[in-house]
């Protein structure tokens, strides 16, 4: 029997170009045992090999494809048996805006699967992502792939294995802040627009700081409206997060967007981070476009 408390299981799945074998190299080199194109009725079995015999592995990624995806509508049932036999079941699901993908096979010069004489490469891609929406749904993780370089693809699964990995229980938040002038997230789920809020950029002692400075914390929310905003938005949370949480959701990504993305919006994403971690939630952060320009 493998002697861990809780042995991770991720099937790393989403649109073709967004980076899938990519990430499946990533969990290699973190030594986990990957396998990508085996038939979704094969998953039980390959767990039962590493169920009964040691192994040096930290975990099983299984990569899956349109081909492989008709697991999605029993998803659920398969989750609970893992589950229930000491394993941690997860779904990564990559991403990319339609011109990038359009970019990466331009310049692969490979073709997309439901490519055919009488479906183009964007229409391809439009009719997988309807096809993988409800697999999508269910993912724990969703990483938007667009503006990453393979270097960045591999920090950031390097940043969030643990998380797939973690005997957690619940509704797992990211919270997100970003910069509407770089973009919005399509990963986002509830998005709120701080540009209402006192900007720091305006005062030149406090333009080269980020909201992860106390200065910068504490003009946003140190006083009206700030302070009353960031009350009451905490207080919705509190009262929505465990209404999603009754309905099922494993994921939930929280988005919170300024001008640029480095002053307001950081300092209000470390205030929710900080306070949903306080009240028990498995929480993740992450800092969008707090280096760009």
């Amino acid at each position: 029997m493998v002697d861990v408390d809780c042995f991770p299981v991720i099937v790393v799945t989403g649109l073709s170009g967004a980076g899938k074998s990519t990430v499946l190299k990533v969990f290699e080199d973190l030594r986990f045992f990957c396998v990508d194109g085996l038939p979704a009725g094969m998953l039980p079995r390959l767990v039962e090999i590493f169920n009964t015999r040691d192994n040096m592995y930290r975990g099983l990624v299984l990569g899956m494809d349109l081909r492989q995806l008709e697991f999605s509508s029993d998803w659920d049932t398969t989750r609970e048996e893992l589950k229930a036999r000491g394993y941690c079941p997860s779904i990564l699901f990559l991403e990319a805006r339609l011109p990038e993908l359009v970019r990466r096979y331009a310049t692969t010069r490979r073709l997309h699967p439901l490519e055919s004489k009488d479906i183009g490469l964007e229409q391809a891609l439009e009719k997988e992502r309807e096809i993988l929406e409800a697999i999508r749904n269910q993912a724990d993780l969703v990483i938007d792939t667009t503006t990453y370089s393979i270097h960045d693809l591999r920090r950031r699964i390097q940043e969030k294995w643990a998380e797939l990995s973690e005997k957690a229980s619940g509704l797992r938040v990211h919270v997100m802040s970003f910069g509407f002038k770089h973009d919005v997230p399509s990963a986002a789920d509830i998005v709120m627009d701080l540009r209402f809020l006192p900007n720091p950029y305006f005062d030149p002692e406090l333009r080269p700081l980020s909201g992860q400075d106390k200065a910068i914390a504490d003009f946003v929310l140190g006083s009206e409206p700030g302070s009353v905003f960031i009350e009451k938005y905490l207080d919705f949370l509190q009262y929505v997060l465990p209404l999603y949480e009754a309905e099922g959701r494993y994921r939930l990504t929280i988005a919170v967007g300024c001008t640029g993305g480095r002053h307001r919006s950081v300092a209000t994403a470390e205030r929710i981070f900080a306070s949903l971690k306080d009240n028990g939630y498995s929480v993740s952060l992450e800092h969008k476009h707090i280096h760009l320009k």
